[in-house]
């Protein structure tokens, strides 16, 4: 099936992003008034135990060596939004240069990784996903380091949960979110 992979991403360079229904028969756009972002300034903090992981160098970091793994470890979840259609639009949207995964590495098994699309110096996370303990969270806070090194404007985590929250995740309102894109949207920041 093809998508309309410039009308997608215009989606989501107006604020949107795209979700299966429960079922995971139907993909719609969804806005959100209340944006939850992970903060590329000194906001950002990690537990002092996860800082003796990534100072054992246990793990390697990668961009895209494994995209679709890490989709698939995305959506293998008793209840996920990623219906095998929204797979296939990641899919086209990672060929067409828009969508990425930030990967952390042990040896030759993928630990874990998180998905996101980036428009501009936007980086607007779907989610996240971990094979090994700490894999994503390592994953996250070298991602971040990655976004701050190569000015983007913002993380998008799209909507707060407790483990974000440990990481100095915050909530903003429309206005400001809307702000804060038109200023990404004015950059052009590569991941790799």
């Amino acid at each position: 099936m093809e998508f309309d992979i410039p009308t997608i991403v215009q989606g989501y360079a107006q604020g949107y992003f795209l979700m299966a229904d429960e079922e995971g028969e139907r993909l719609s756009w969804y806005y959100s008034r209340e944006r939850t972002l992970v903060p590329l300034d000194e906001r950002f903090r990690y537990p002092k135990s996860l800082r003796r992981v990534l100072n054992s160098e246990r793990f390697t970091v990668a961009v895209n060596r494994d995209f679709k793994a890490v989709v698939a470890g995305c959506a293998d979840r008793e209840t996920t939004w990623i219906s095998p259609e929204l797979r296939e639009v990641y899919w086209q949207l990672y060929q067409s240069g828009w969508a990425y995964s930030f990967e952390t590495w042990q040896g030759e098994q993928l630990a874990g990784g998180v998905l996101g699309i980036v428009i501009g110096g936007a980086f607007i996370g779907e989610s996240m996903f971990y094979r090994i303990p700490d894999g994503s969270k390592v994953a996250l806070v070298k991602l971040v380091e990655r976004l701050r090194s190569r000015s983007f404007v913002f993380f998008d985590a799209q909507m707060m949960n407790p483990h974000l929250e440990r990481f100095g995740a915050y909530r903003i309102n429309e206005k400001q979110y809307q702000s804060l894109l038109y200023k990404a949207l004015q950059r052009r920041c590569p991941l790799e």
